[in-house]
Formats: C-alpha cells, structure tokens, sequence
C-alpha cells in the first residue's frame, strides 16, 4: 500500500467533480534550472492535476525530436540526475499535494543503483516513475522497490499491446496507465493521435481489467484533441512536445504568460466534457 497516495487522492477528486485529468510534462533542468523551475510552477499555478517531469537522456527513444532536443541541451550542460532530483524537492516544497511522476530511462537507476535511485526519489516528494525503455515482464525487481519506497510504477499501454501482457500491467501498474494514442513517438506533427477507430475499444477493454485511471499521451497538443480523447472513454491527458515547443519559441519575458494560458485553455476542454 503506498502511504499518502496522492494519484489516488487526485484522480478521486477528478472524478467526484467530473473533470478529466492534465497532466503536462517538460524535461528537468531545461532550458536552465531557473526557469525550469518557473515552468514547473506555472504549470501547478494553471491548475495541473499532476506532473510529468522527464530526467535528460542521451538516447530518449520514446520521445520525438522536440523533446530529444531538450534532453540533448540539459546534458551539455552538465545537469546531473541528482541535480534533476534536488529540483524535484524544490518543487515539492513549493507544492505538497500535487503527485509528481518521473520519466527516466532504465539506465539512469542502474547509474545510481535501484535501491539508491529509488530511495532518492521518495526523499525528493516523487509519487511514480515511469520506466520508458522497461518491459513489463522484466518489471518485478524494480516494482518491488518501488513500492518498499511508497513510489507507484507506471506503465505504457499501446495499441499493440497484447492481452497477456496487459494482464502482466495491471498486475503491477499504480498510480495511473499511460496510454499510448498512437503509434511511433512523441510530437506535435499532423498525425491526429484522437482519430484511431480502436482507441475507445482500447480503452474499454483496459478499463476491464483495470480501475486505474487511463491518460492518454504522444501527440495530444490541442483542446481538441483532450476532448476527443476523453469522447473515447480516457480519465485525462499527458503533453508534453507542445509545451516544450511553446517554451521555445517564447519570448523570454512573455513565456510564463503564454504558457498559463495554454495549459489553462488544456484543463478547461478537460473539464467540459468528462462523462
């Protein structure tokens, strides 16, 4: 049993209110550590659910270029996966309810050690860890010391996923599932990630064998897109190469003020249409 589960204490709210679930991400350390921390604050202050906060890998390979860029730039500039994680306990100084999740790639524990890594993480306010590059069925070593550290394990389910494997998943999975919506890697591009005919029966048969809830990722950028996903029976959403891109492109001084208002305009179509 993880001890003060925050997913669950939100995703119960969610529901009791009937809102969907946003949760935006963007890679620790990036651009710099400051705003990196601002962004995050922004993101809490426009009314997040919860948190995706990804530790820069060199060979990110879930992730499309947007955010392989941003990974690529936090390493050349030297920030740690320690320093990744001391930013993690600031911003859980600054807000103790919201759960934090992390995304890292498996040799960024192995780096540290498991039980090293895992400890940290508690330590520093993470509530889950998503493994990106972890399959399920090499998965019971990492979730029991996950869990002997009050930390859920998140995993991905896509398209492609088979119904064994599925059941392999849910037998460990907490916190939430991470949908994959479509299929290759993250990104902004024109591949509709709302418009797969087998999503909303994806999603029914996940929510047969699980009652977590279910955010669906990769590609979702607009309003439009988070309405359809929930149309299609999904708890919330999960961006990120959107937010990472605005943050770029922005004028330094306005970036704030633009990314509010994008996350904001996010949650409201979440929070128009949960059934």
């Amino acid at each position: 049993m993880i001890s003060r589960d925050r997913y669950r204490a939100r995703f119960r709210a969610l529901q009791e209110s009937n809102k969907g679930a946003f949760m935006p991400f963007t890679v620790l350390g990036w651009p710099d550590e400051e705003t990196s921390f601002n962004i995050i604050k922004t993101m809490i202050d426009s009314d997040a659910s919860a948190l995706e906060l990804g530790i820069a890998f060199s060979d990110p390979v879930a992730d499309g270029p947007i955010i392989q860029a941003a990974a690529h730039k936090v390493i050349e500039s030297g920030f740690t996966v320690n320093q990744a994680l001391d930013l993690v306990a600031r911003v859980r100084t600054y807000n103790d309810d919201i759960p934090i999740g992390l995304l890292v790639y498996y040799n960024h524990i192995m780096a540290m050690g498991i039980e090293k890594f895992y400890a940290r993480a508690e330590e520093c306010g993470v509530d889950g860890v998503l493994v990106a590059d972890l399959p399920s069925e090499s998965a019971d070593e990492i979730v029991s010391i996950a869990t002997g550290n009050n930390i859920s394990t998140i995993f991905i389910v896509s398209p492609l996923t088979r119904e064994e494997r599925l059941d392999k998943i849910v037998k460990h999975a907490r916190g939430f599932i991470y949908l994959v919506s479509r299929l290759g890697v993250t990104g902004t591009d024109e591949r509709d990630a709302s418009r797969d005919s087998r999503l909303a029966a994806l999603i029914a048969s996940i929510k047969k064998a699980t009652e977590l809830p279910i955010l669906a990722g990769f590609g979702i950028s607009t309003p439009a897109h988070a309405e359809r996903m929930m149309a299609s029976g999904a708890d919330g959403v999960i961006t990120g190469s959107k937010i990472v891109d605005l943050v770029a492109k922005a004028e330094p001084a306005k970036m704030q003020a633009e990314l509010s208002a994008y996350l904001k305009q996010m949650v409201a179509a979440l929070n128009s249409v949960k059934v």
